[in-house]
């Protein structure tokens, strides 16, 4: 049976830059907070999960346009020394705060194929907009964006 997961070069903020990077989830904000929490702030990382910011206020968020300035804006933190690919593949652990709950995941590469076939199990219900859309990204991007700081395999 082959390997379940694996460990993964990722990109991360330089340590004075992650308080700056670090932003929510692209999908509690909609837009207009996104632009909100956003404004004079050109290294958070939601010009790279919510890119529609950056854009006139009347553009669809599922543009072409959209995705295109997800890639600049990723391209511009990682070309400005925002973010750094790590040397060696690794495991990532994060932990998650919110008032009194705290919670503790990890983050590592595999297969869609394992997910197809229920070796990775869903850990929740997601709407097929939202998975189009993040499909779309990843695409756009070559990098899973999920959180913040992006996962790539280095082709940038």
């Amino acid at each position: 049976m082959a390997t379940l997961i694996r460990p993964f070069t990722g990109l991360r903020p330089v340590s004075h830059e992650a308080a700056a990077v670090a932003a929510p989830p692209y999908d509690v904000l909609n837009t207009a907070e996104a632009r909100q929490r956003a404004e004079g702030k050109a290294n958070s990382f939601l010009h790279i999960s919510k890119p529609e910011i950056d854009l006139p206020a009347d553009t669809d968020p599922y543009a072409p346009a959209v995705y295109a300035k997800g890639l600049e804006n990723l391209k511009r933190l990682v070309d400005g020394g925002v973010l750094i690919r790590d040397t060696a593949p690794h495991y990532y652990v994060y932990r998650l705060k919110m008032g009194i709950h705290v919670q503790t995941g990890f983050v590592a590469a595999a297969s869609v194929a394992a997910y197809d076939v229920n070796r990775i199990r869903k850990h929740e219900f997601t709407r097929p907009d939202k998975e189009d859309d993040r499909v779309r990204q990843i695409e756009a991007l070559n990098a899973q964006t999920l959180r913040s700081p992006a996962s790539c395999d280095g082709s940038l």
